[in-house]
């Protein structure tokens, strides 16, 4: 946890991406949930990326949920869904995306996908999704065992197990899948300099945008060339099912692309790692879970509740409204707090204890409302079976082996390494 917050003190950052860096600022969070649920947010310079207005930070759960659920009054298309404001030139093109949509039309496109992403066509996956969960994690506890008895489960394990998951999921020839984490670490990593590498810089001398149309053209000219085999070459997947559907136009089916490759690699990669390392830093639950005592189903949503794998969310005011006796006004712009809510003591008791048989478990870190995690359902399945699969191969031992790497955001909740001790006895 960050360091302790005095009760009189000044309104606490939680902006700042570098200090996520360090670790999710819980005591900040708790304090902005005790004494200033809806909290002005300034938005200075940081890592080379221009300021911003300020926004709302919305701390407590029923906040949290209440803007999530009413997309009438907070929106998701006025300004899209990150806290910083994207070129005005960039937010036509943005606003494309279902993510960046309000219903009705976000309605309509979220049924055009969902037609692909069944749950059946999900539920084909699940044993190459458990052959190949067995089969990294052995390799990682056998590289561990021929070494110093540790392994980085990132870079040995969750890197790979999400984003091969994924592909095969979408479709993605074997040839072509280090593109897809190439520009997920562009995207997601962007504040990262460690993922994104120097930014490039527009003509005022300022970082590109990497949502921008220009930074996405080799993801869009890739997608159509997939698409187009699809077509002549059509498989039981989600990017021939796209391919193939008459009402999805062209700008669309780039956006869906984009959605899933960036959204649908980066959840699992996010939470996979997260819950590993919260299974070996609570020895007794980790035990609890290989006895059978605690079932994985509950497993999987009390280690998303404690290790979201996205921090924020920003919505746009449609209007003037009160939210927790606070004024906000039409334009402002309002970022709900996932790990916030997730910890939240009025709606979960001893949030910070991992009860693996917590219930109820109404976390958000899937979401809520109209915009709910579409690939949930994938989600969980990985991770459920991940972690079975974790109880069977690594020791009872597992235990942390340093400091996990984490990810400067404060949007994605990422760990870029997990250093663990693995060569204990079964």
């Amino acid at each position: 946890m960050s360091a302790h917050v005095a009760p009189g003190a000044p309104v606490p950052d939680v902006f700042d991406p570098r200090q996520y860096g360090q670790g999710v600022p819980h005591d900040r969070y708790r304090h902005l949930r005790d004494h200033h649920p809806v909290a002005w947010q300034e938005e200075p310079e940081v890592l080379g990326w221009p300021a911003g207005p300020g926004f709302w930070a919305v701390t407590r759960h029923e906040d949290v949920v209440r803007v999530l659920k009413d997309s009438a009054t907070y929106s998701s298309y006025l300004g899209a869904t990150q806290i910083r404001d994207p070129d005005p030139a960039d937010l036509p093109f943005i606003r494309r995306m279902m993510l960046n949509q309000d219903p009705p039309h976000h309605r309509r496109l979220r049924v055009l996908v969902s037609r692909a992403f069944t749950p059946k066509r999900v539920d084909r996956f699940a044993e190459v999704v458990r052959e190949r969960a067995r089969s990294l994690l052995t390799g990682a506890v056998a590289e561990a065992r021929s070494g110093d008895g540790t392994c980085d489960l990132v870079a040995r394990v969750t890197d790979d197990y999400a984003l091969l998951n994924l592909t095969d999921l979408l479709g993605v020839p074997d040839t072509d899948r280090a593109l897809l984490l190439h520009w997920t670490r562009r995207v997601i990593g962007y504040q990262d300099p460690d993922e994104a590498g120097t930014p490039s810089l527009g003509p005022d001398g300022a970082p590109v945008d990497p949502r921008s149309p220009s930074s996405l053209r080799d993801m869009f000219d890739y997608a159509h060339a997939l698409a187009a085999h699809k077509r002549r070459h059509p498989a039981d997947d989600v990017l021939t099912a796209l391919a193939t559907d008459p009402e999805l136009t062209a700008p669309e089916l780039e956006m869906f692309f984009f959605l899933l490759v960036v959204a649908g690699n980066d959840t699992v990669r996010s939470a996979a790692p997260g819950g590993l390392h919260l299974l070996a830093e609570n020895p007794e639950a980790y035990g609890r879970l290989r006895d059978g005592e605690a079932g994985f189903m509950g497993a999987v949503d009390e280690l998303l509740r404690r290790h979201p794998p996205v921090l924020t969310f920003r919505r746009t005011a449609r209007e003037d409204t009160l939210l927790a006796d606070t004024r906000i006004r039409a334009g402002d712009k309002v970022v709900v707090f996932h790990a916030s809510a997730n910890h939240d003591e009025r709606v979960f008791p001893t949030p910070f204890t991992l009860n693996l048989t917590r219930t109820p478990n109404p976390h958000v870190s899937f979401g809520d409302g109209p915009h709910v995690c579409l690939g949930a359902h994938f989600a969980r399945l990985q991770l459920r079976v991940l972690y079975e699969e974790a109880c069977h191969v690594l020791p009872a031992s597992l235990e942390p082996a340093g400091s996990p790497g984490r990810l400067v955001s404060n949007f994605i909740n990422g760990l870029k390494s997990l250093p663990v001790r693995v060569g204990g006895a079964w």
